[in-house]
Parts: C-alpha cells; structure tokens; sequence
C-alpha cells in the first residue's frame, strides 16, 4: 500500500478544519435529534388517539416524510420552500427543517409502535386496580414502551447522524464537506490524499456513533436484568 499521502493527516491547520467541519455535524445531529425527540413522542401519542381525523393527519404527514428521500426533501425546502416563502434560510436552518420533520415522524412511528405494543391486559388490569388514566400510562404503559423504544431509537440517532453528510449538497460545510475541500486543495500535492481523509472522516463518525450504541446496550442489560428479579 502507499503510504505517501497519509503524513496530510499530521498537519494541525487539516486536523482543526475536520474538527470544526465535524462541530458542525455532531450541533446539527444534536438539535435535530433533541427536537425530534420530544415532537415525535407527542407525534406518536396523536396517533394512537381514539380521534379518527388526528390519526388520519398523522398517517398522512407519516407516509408524505417517508415516501420522499431526504436529499429531495432537502432540495425542496432550501431551493422550493425558500423561494416561494421569500424566507432567507441558510443551507444549516434548512437541514435543521427537514432532519427534524424526519425524525419526528420516523419517532413518532417508534412510539406508536412501542405503545401498541404494550399487552392489552396489562392496561384493563390496571384499570380493574382502579389505576387514573395518568397513572396507568405511568406505572404501566409507559415503562414497557419506553424499554421497548431503545434499541430502535438509538438506530434512528445513529442513522440521522449518519445521513447529515447530504446537507454538503446543498452547501453546509459539515465534515464531508471540509474532507472534500481538503483533498481537492492537495490533489496535486498529496494524489493519495482521499483515502486518508475519507477514512479518518469514518473514525470520527465511529467515534461519534459507537458510545451510543454502548450506552444502548448497557441500559438494556440493566433493565433486563430489572425485570427478571
């Protein structure tokens, strides 16, 4: 193998845009996961109302999110939406839009999900308990489905991490982005450099990813071995 284009990595200027270009990855993923949290739990709890107009919206606002990838999604907010709305969004406030839409119905899906999921005569047993509504969802409800949200919550967190390398398309200056103006300013210099800057963009992803997934696992093994005493 030729080694020759790896010493790029050892220079600070290169190693501190990666970093910044990886701030800018790690505060999107973040604001969009936390807000995506919170709005799709509400999501989730809207459908599985008895209403049947509230489940017919959510479904309907579901399927849209689902059907269009988020790279055409992406396009229609920051060149469609800006347009004819007149907004001024920047590249960054656009994805910040659509990777919360995404996965506040991607969320909300695993919510509905998981309290489906819930036994039904766990709830009449409460309620024969003479358990109030809250109290059920509380004691009840609400502690099998959130140990049944983990596993695949944490896969859509990693997966929203994962899928924030598009934003470079429509200009956001993310790590994918300063990776590609990195080799393209060195191509003469360092030829070789892509696989080197590519591959430590992939260990800075793992890096990001993989305590998540840790962090995953221990709380299901914990709560596991809960149960079972």
């Amino acid at each position: 193998m030729d080694w020759s284009g790896a010493d790029i990595l050892f220079n600070p200027r290169i190693l501190l845009r990666l970093l910044q270009g990886l701030w800018v990855t790690i505060s999107l993923s973040l604001i969009a996961v936390g807000a995506s949290l919170i709005l799709g739990t509400l999501l989730g709890l809207a459908m599985t109302s008895r209403n049947t107009v509230v489940r017919a919206v959510t479904r309907i606002y579901l399927e849209i999110i689902r059907i269009v990838p988020q790279l055409v999604l992406l396009f229609l907010v920051y060149f469609g939406l800006t347009r004819v709305s007149q907004l001024n969004l920047t590249g960054y406030q656009a994805a910040l839009l659509v990777f919360t839409a995404w996965g506040t119905a991607e969320m909300g899906d695993l919510v509905r999900g998981a309290l489906q999921a819930v036994p039904e005569h766990q709830e009449r047993t409460a309620f024969a308990l003479g358990l109030s509504p809250s109290q059920r969802f509380r004691h009840v409800i609400g502690p099998q489905a959130v140990r049944a949200l983990i596993p695949p919550t944490v896969n859509l967190v990693t997966r929203m991490i994962k899928t924030t390398s598009i934003v470079a398309l429509i200009g956001v200056v993310e790590v994918v982005k300063v990776g590609q103006q990195i080799i393209d300013a060195n191509r003469f210099e360092h030829p070789d450099a892509a696989l080197w800057i590519y591959a430590l963009i992939f260990a800075l992803y793992f890096v990001i990813c993989y305590p998540i997934s840790i962090m995953s696992r221990r709380l299901e093994k914990r709560w596991t071995t809960t149960t079972r005493r």
